[in-house]
């Protein structure tokens, strides 16, 4: 039971980093520019094909630096020459061009690798064992993924709290006007915020790409869970993402490794009371709870966790 506790709260909190590390560029970019970006899990799919194709040809390690920045380089140029341009519509428009970008993205990369999983693995330098716990290993690249989302949390964190150029992002979040009154240009420093966003998840994309599938339906896999996060934690707020990223992650681990159905935790009278969904296992069930923790968030407490807006 300990052996089970442990692995599934690493394996938990490992999850929930990696969906922090692309919830919180989603949540800085809404809490900018007011527009949930559905082309966001797309930077993820795209991190993920760009750290593939310049590892098997120069490495893992020039991959995992490059390929953030050319998906933050894509990002910016998306928000400057798309994204800026349908701006004066509403933000109906907005969420419409990151939906069809989203679609766009994928049939490119569709044309481009293929529609099959492409052989993106672990680098050699990473592939041993970290340690052995309870007779049961525990790979070193997945020490390395929490080790990675950990820095980027704290750095994130400095550098809104720390530095002049946090001051003025946390300013042109909530005072657009006086941030531009003061002298700053508030559309570049949109731009920027759009790409180190899109950089965050691409970033997400390269070291999750050899752990789990790379795949062109990666991003639809991952992406509706993202929205939950940032529902759950409080739109705009990037503490309330952490949390939620957590927690979900250590809610929906906990439910696949506890195979137990409310039958066996309450008692045959679940099983009269809900039917075959009282009979059913846990694991089976774990996909929904976290949509059902969200339809819960938006009757009880819309503006989330941590949040400060309602809209």
């Amino acid at each position: 039971m300990l052996e089970l506790i442990t692995f599934s709260t690493l394996n938990g909190v490992l999850y929930g980093m990696l969906l922090f590390m692309m919830a919180s560029g989603l949540t800085l970019i809404f809490s900018m520019m007011g527009v949930l970006n559905f082309a966001h899990a797309s930077f993820y799919m795209i991190g993920a094909y760009f750290g593939f194709e310049i590892s098997r040809r120069i490495g893992f390690w020039p991959g995992f630096f490059v390929a953030p920045v050319l998906v933050g380089v894509i990002g910016g140029l998306i928000e400057r020459y798309g994204l800026r341009q349908v701006h004066r519509f509403g933000h109906v428009a907005e969420l419409l061009f990151t939906f069809g970008l989203a679609f766009v993205i994928e049939e490119l990369v569709n044309m481009i690798w293929g529609k099959l999983p492409v052989d993106y693995r672990v680098p050699p330098s990473l592939d041993f064992v970290a340690f052995r716990l309870f007779d049961t290993t525990y790979p070193a690249y997945r020490i390395f993924m929490l080790a990675t989302a950990v820095a980027m949390f704290v750095f994130l964190l400095v550098i809104l709290k720390r530095t002049r150029v946090g001051l003025i992002i946390q300013a042109a979040l909530t005072h657009p006007n006086m941030v531009a009154m003061l002298g700053h240009n508030v559309p570049q420093v949109f731009m920027m915020v759009f790409g180190v966003g899109a950089g965050l998840a691409g970033l997400a994309g390269v070291i999750a790409g050899p752990a789990l599938v790379t795949q062109p339906s990666m991003a639809a896999l991952l992406g509706p869970i993202l929205f939950v996060v940032i529902v759950v934690g409080g739109l705009g707020s990037l503490g309330g993402a952490f949390v939620a990223s957590l927690l979900i992650g250590l809610v929906q681990t906990f439910a696949v490794a506890i195979n137990v159905s409310l039958a066996d935790a309450i008692g045959p009278s679940a099983a009269s009371l809900f039917g075959e969904l009282g009979r059913a296992p846990l694991a089976q069930i774990a996909p929904v709870l976290p949509y059902l923790l969200l339809v819960l968030v938006l009757i009880f407490r819309p503006r989330g966790l941590f949040g400060t807006r309602e809209t």
